[in-house]
């Protein structure tokens, strides 16, 4: 199954990757920071502010390698004159994505986390099934390396796995009680990736190799890549809960 499932009829104008940014990721952005500019005076401003920039740095320094490593393999290309420069083989548009993608969920985390809940308490206990949870993720991603046709999705859980891993373990507890407040923060900005993803995918701008996915699609768009937009997600959204709740209970 090959999942460039169109051509544009005319190639005198290739979408690029920079045009996905200016088209879909830009605006989006721009309007979630107008719109925690309105409501400033509900937010914490200094605490949200050093998330998005230590969350951002972390995203960026843990994406790209992992990317570096499945563009050489051949998990995924890129369509002719669809990206500009590259560093480690990542085009400069993936560059720019690894930090717009941290900037727009976290705007978005932003305005729909609340306040900080009261009274959870985490334990040793917890905090040792929470990390066990995340390398058991990991255990199974490294499973699914063996087989080219689930490399790209073990390959998301075995980096993923880590991650979850040290959040969890901080405090499964507290995201397990705000647990609307997670879904609502990682389902939207999620949902709108999975479109912009799959349209990018139909104009040809990148193509997901089927040697190295399931074949499994929902709309047209490779489990694989829904199962990364999540766990990014999840990444951000996630770091972001905890750090509120641990700096609210050092004050």
């Amino acid at each position: 199954m090959n999942y460039t499932l169109h051509q544009p009829t005319s190639m005198a104008t290739p979408l690029t990757y920079l045009d996905v940014h200016a088209l879909f990721v830009v605006p989006a952005l721009v309007a979630l920071a107008i719109a925690v500019r309105w409501r400033r005076h509900e937010v914490d401003a200094r605490v949200a502010g050093v998330g998005l920039v230590v969350l951002t740095g972390l995203a960026v320094a843990y994406t790209t390698p992992w990317d570096s490593l499945l563009i050489a393999r051949g998990v995924w290309w890129y369509g002719d004159g669809r990206v500009a420069g590259r560093l480690f083989g990542v085009p400069a548009g993936e560059f720019l994505f690894f930090a717009l993608q941290p900037i727009l969920t976290l705007l978005w985390t932003v305005l729909v986390a609340g306040s900080v809940v009261e009274g959870v308490r985490h334990s040793r206990r917890d905090r040792v099934l929470g990390a066990a949870a995340g390398i058991a993720i990991s255990l199974v991603g490294l499973a699914l390396l063996r087989d080219a046709s689930t490399l790209y999705l073990g390959a998301i859980l075995a980096w993923g796995g880590p991650v979850l891993a040290l959040q969890w373990a901080v405090g499964w507890r507290y995201l397990l009680r705000v647990r609307a407040r997670l879904a609502l923060a990682v389902g939207v900005p999620t949902g709108y990736l999975w479109v912009v993803d799959r349209y990018a995918i139909d104009r040809g701008v990148w193509v997901i190799s089927d040697t190295y996915t399931t074949g499994y699609a929902v709309a047209g768009l490779p489990v694989e890549e829904m199962l990364f937009f999540l766990v990014t997600n999840c990444f951000l959204v996630q770091g972001l809960l905890l750090l509120r709740w641990v700096v609210h209970r050092w004050q």
